[in-house]
């Protein structure tokens, strides 16, 4: 019986095998018993495997000798449906493999067709976009960083001689690549110190990274210092993440308050140290970095080895170069240089013309500064604030604590209904502290910022009006 009109003809079995051999895809033919039969140039090619290794061979022996390492095949002779796995050859490349059962009028498989795609280029392109993500992301954290040291940037004041002693130091160690941990008392300046040493080293042209280790959970520490690879825990970025020191490679990284990291942490930090190398969670491979380090504690860590709760050797080498800050009290020229800086600052921000009273200057050079620098610049912006007019007077400061107020005047600054008079007294107060301090005008009116006619007239004028209340009682 001849052709039906317009149907093309049956192909020839040679035609069919032209078509398998020269599909783009590998294919891979076997009977119902998982014998190979088939398999095309593209399959080779992908492989690396020779003809000769596979025909004739049953799937489960080729998985057997480790000839192949998964047969999508077995799986859909197991399952009798269609089996998709992803497959990586020893020619690095990686495909794609569909199996297809195809089963005759009984249901039995007689064939399974294996489609096997090269997708090693996928890969590469998938791995090149997770790495300009992993740049912009490192870029992007680069300026978030550079741009909050920019805003807390201010000057490095240095009147004081122990701080110009500390700033010699730090010239020295500046331009070497050495490890730098700075000790003292909270809010002493150590992030500034930090910054100073970066921008006067040979990376300062580098990223500078500032890391809170207090203020990041314990949990998360890990994978905020080190990151991690794709999926290596529920929630990760599908991507992965790489952590603060990637970003600071070739640069500087702060680790603030570094006697807070964990014992486990301690561990890794000293690999970078050592090694500058770490691995990122769920990582194999280490990842090498470039990156000095700088390191600053409140903590009595020689305190913290003797109680096991910091490494000792992470101790050793952290203390290659130690600075200790002193504390504002103990830089007592540096207190009105930096108020007058902050001040300057926030006149700056705000469009103010704000001054300091000379009593005010007084009492902040006499306080002791508990909260040192930082305590200093809150109570200069709060001053700022609240004081009604362009001077800034003692009121304002509120830096007596009732616990802590002086004897002398605790009963001045007591609640009063005429706060003039009280500011009066209190600067009276002052003026003859400064006489029986200096034991002469001249001495007394300058250390309180007073021309010697002004601290005479106050004195005097001060002294009539108390005794003129005390004659009236």
């Amino acid at each position: 019986m001849g052709n039906r009109k317009g149907f093309a003809k049956p192909l020839s079995s040679e035609y069919l095998d032209a078509i398998i051999e020269h599909s783009f895809d590998g294919i891979y033919i076997t009977d119902g018993q998982a014998n190979t039969i088939k398999v095309n140039r593209s399959y080779l090619t992908i492989t690396g495997l020779k003809k000769s290794e596979v025909i004739g061979y049953n799937m489960r022996e080729l998985v057997g000798n480790k000839t192949i390492s998964a047969s999508g095949t077995l799986m859909a002779l197991e399952q009798k449906r269609p089996v998709t796995i992803q497959q990586e050859f020893k020619t690095g490349k990686r495909a794609l493999i569909t199996s297809s059962p195809i089963t005759n009028n009984k249901n039995e498989v007689v064939l399974v067709i294996t489609n096997v795609r090269d997708i090693t280029e996928l890969y590469r392109l998938k791995e090149e976009g997770t790495q300009l993500r992993q740049e912009e992301q490192k870029l992007r954290k680069e300026l978030q960083h550079m741009q909050t040291s920019a805003q807390e940037q201010c000057s490095l004041i240095a009147e004081d001689a122990k701080t110009s002693e500390i700033i010699s130091l730090l010239n020295r160690v500046s331009p070497l690549d050495t490890t730098v941990i700075l000790l003292g008392e909270t809010g002493v300046g150590k992030e500034v110190f930090a910054k100073y040493i970066y921008q006067n080293s040979t990376r300062s042209d580098k990223p500078f990274i500032k890391v809170n280790c207090g203020a990041i959970p314990a949990n998360l520490v890990e994978s905020e210092l080190f990151g991690y690879e794709k999926g290596a825990f529920t929630g990760a970025d599908r991507n992965g993440k790489m952590g603060l020191f990637e970003v600071a490679n070739n640069g500087t990284i702060f680790l603030d308050e570094v006697g807070e990291l964990p014992l486990d942490m301690q561990v890794k930090l000293l690999r970078v140290l050592q090694e500058q190398e770490f691995e990122r969670i769920g990582g194999r491979k280490p990842v090498k970095v470039n990156v000095r380090v700088l390191a600053a504690t409140n903590r009595n860590l020689e305190e913290m080895v003797s109680q096991k709760t910091f490494r000792e050797d992470l101790y050793y080498r952290l203390m290659i170069f130690p600075i200790h800050i002193p504390p504002l009290r103990e830089r007592t020229e540096d207190i009105i240089p930096l108020a007058s800086l902050f001040l300057s600052h926030l006149n700056k921000k705000y469009d103010f013309k704000k001054y300091f009273a000379p009593i005010s200057i007084t009492m902040m050079q006499d306080y002791n500064w508990p909260g040192n620098i930082r305590e200093l610049r809150n109570i200069v912006e709060r001053a700022v604030i609240i004081s009604n007019g362009d001077e800034i007077t003692p009121d304002t400061l509120h830096l007596y604590p009732v616990e802590e107020r002086p004897k002398a005047a605790s009963h001045m600054l007591a609640p009063v209904g005429d706060l003039k008079s009280a500011m009066e007294a209190l600067e009276l107060e002052y003026i003859n502290r400064a006489y029986e301090l200096y034991g002469n005008v001249r001495e007394a009116a300058a250390s309180l910022g007073m021309t010697p006619s002004t601290f005479v007239r106050k004195r005097q004028r001060f002294s009539e009006e108390t005794q003129q209340e005390t004659e009236k009682e």
